[in-house]
């Protein structure tokens, strides 16, 4: 990280890249007034973490006791930990009040669309992950009740029971979020299959969006992963999240679902460069037989039902071919906060080489029509 020397980095303890993100939070919280978040339009960040207190305590009971997924076991002490830098970190995903508040304004962010941190309740025991999903829920939207023009909010439920899942979603409308976030695969299973059918039915029917959010790959996939800190953010992540996307769009579950919408974050974790290649194999495989069940091609239902976020993609060249692949209409700036240096994206984003439509489109008006945020409040 810029500022930060390797010799600096050992001596905090910041081995992984939530802990580097982290520790730009730190460098951030100095920097208040370098930006203005007052302007033309707002800015609207739309993958913010949080946690809740049960959510850390669970998450540490099950790390000490083992046996959980070796993905979640690499990638749990860094989040999860004891270490100092785990500490800070979870100072900014447990605040949901006047620090958090603060860290936006020195960032330029008018409004947080804040969901459940990785990987959320999917690596607790079916009722466990109810509960805590519920109280995560409370939690959040009692947070965007106080604060309704600075916070809204994702639902988390529990993909370990389906129906229950469902459920929560009807009552986390009625709280007021706006949506839903999955940490990717659950236990090594993937949203296209049957059994989670009434969330996908739930959420096409009360039109909530899904964030399908990262996590380290499951089950005996993370193998080749856990080497080099593959299976975190550098690599991991992207492709097992792809990964669960082409799931979706292979599976048939936009025919069965055609209102489903779903956001991918960084840069849409490299699908939009893969489209034409995708379309191009999938004509072959089905002149041969292969899934050649599809009413459309797959990247009509990218285009159709997926959008992308930035987050943690700050260069001009992957904005502007997810601009021109997909339209601009479906790209949404994203912070990543507190994994990511909030600051350097909104400043990337502000010197961007796109127009000042674009601009306002992807801070903007895409994410309020997206997850159907209330409008800005015009000053007196």
């Amino acid at each position: 990280m810029a500022g930060i020397k390797p010799s600096r980095r050992a001596a905090l303890g910041l081995g992984g890249a939530a802990l580097v993100g982290a520790a730009a939070v730190g460098l951030m919280a100095k920097r208040k007034g370098e930006v203005q978040a007052t302007g033309p339009y707002r800015r609207i960040a739309t993958e913010e973490a949080f946690a809740t207190p049960a959510l850390m305590a669970e998450s540490k009971r099950i790390l000490e006791a083992g046996g959980v997924e070796p993905g979640f076991a690499k990638m749990g002490k860094f989040v999860f930990g004891n270490g100092v830098a785990q500490r800070f970190l979870h100072g900014r995903l447990l605040d949901l009040g006047d620090k958090r508040i603060a860290q936006m304004d020195a960032d330029g962010v008018d409004l947080a669309v804040i969901s459940i941190t990785s990987p959320g309740v999917q690596v607790f025991e079916a009722s466990r992950a109810v509960g805590i999903a519920a109280e995560a829920n409370d939690i959040l939207s009692a947070a965007v009740r106080a604060r309704p023009t600075r916070f809204a909010g994702l639902a988390a439920v529990a993909p370990q029971a389906p129906d229950l899942a469902a459920k929560e979603l009807e009552r986390a409308k009625g709280l007021g979020l706006k949506g839903f976030l999955i940490n990717s695969h659950t236990f090594s299973e993937y949203l296209d299959m049957a059994k989670f059918a009434p969330i996908l039915e739930a959420a096409e029917a009360l039109d909530m969006p899904l964030y399908l959010h990262p996590r380290e790959p499951g089950g005996n996939s993370v193998t080749p992963y856990l080497d080099y800190g593959l299976y975190f953010a550098t690599w991991g992540f992207a492709a097992e999240t792809a990964l669960h996307a082409m799931r979706l769009i292979m599976s048939g579950t936009f025919d069965r679902y055609p209102k489903l919408r779903v956001a991918l974050g960084h840069m849409g974790e490299g699908l939009p460069f893969w489209l034409e290649r995708i379309d191009n194999r999938y004509q072959r495989q089905a002149l041969g037989g292969a899934n050649a069940w599809l009413k459309r091609l797959p990247s009509d239902y990218f285009r159709d039902n997926f959008v992308i976020t930035t987050s943690g993609m700050t260069d001009d060249a992957s904005l502007r071919l997810a601009i021109d692949v997909l339209g601009i209409d479906k790209v949404q700036f994203s912070g990543d906060y507190p994994y990511e240096d909030v600051h350097v994206g909104v400043q990337r984003m502000m010197t961007a080489k796109i127009t000042e439509a674009e601009r306002r489109a992807i801070f903007d008006t895409n994410a309020t029509t997206f997850w159907n945020l209330p409008p800005a409040v015009k000053a007196p």
